[in-house]
């Protein structure tokens, strides 16, 4: 078995190679979370030797790190698309953010955020991959400051901007109090009172 995975790991192009590790990787840490998926399981579910996986990442630090990246990655790929589609309507891209979150929820395979659930299984605040997730996290804030303070009649943006992170966050530890049905209508009904808050309305 070792021979014939050393054999394949060896015809098989390595930009292929390591996309392949940290597929596999990435689906064992989201779906059983990092600390309870040891290398040699990787290995396994990879059909590879040990060596290619240390070729391309020497610890497992590192590859929790390119599992979070890659993360990272997509998650900002897809916010900038949709600020994209609503780049002259701040109100309409915070409502277009909360609906593709909301069908995230709705997601049978559904699991939390992958940087809150890493960050939670660290308590080392120096941990790299414990460092990526709160990066993401600050860049989440800083977006969501960008886009309150684009908004109009909005007298405190920064403290908006400090609600809505935290509507969003709660949103991805709490899916499981969701029905898949109502998750979106959920957050959009909460944005709406931020918003009416944030511009002294009353609802």
């Amino acid at each position: 078995m070792k021979r014939a995975a050393a054999g394949k790991a060896a015809a098989e192009p390595a930009a292929e190679l390591r996309e392949r590790i940290l597929d596999t990787a990435s689906r064992l840490f989201y779906e059983r979370g990092v600390r309870a998926v040891g290398v040699d399981l990787v290995v396994q579910e990879a059909v590879i030797a040990k060596t290619s996986l240390y070729r391309y990442f020497p610890t497992k630090d590192d590859l929790i790190v390119a599992f979070l990246e890659r993360e990272d990655q997509e998650f900002w790929a897809l916010w900038d698309s949709v600020a994209e589609a609503h780049a002259e309507d701040p109100a309409g891209e915070l409502a277009a953010h909360l609906r593709w979150i909301g069908a995230r929820l709705a997601r049978a395979n559904y699991r939390g955020c992958p940087q809150i659930n890493v960050a939670a299984e660290f308590a080392e605040q120096d941990h790299p991959a414990r460092r990526v997730a709160q990066r993401h996290m600050l860049a989440l804030r800083g977006r969501l400051q960008d886009i309150a303070r684009r908004l109009e009649g909005v007298r405190q943006p920064d403290r908006l901007a400090a609600q809505l992170a935290v509507l969003v966050n709660g949103a991805f530890v709490s899916s499981g109090l969701l029905d898949a049905d109502e998750a979106t209508e959920v957050l959009l009904a909460a944005l709406q009172s931020l918003l009416d808050g944030a511009r002294g309305r009353r609802g």
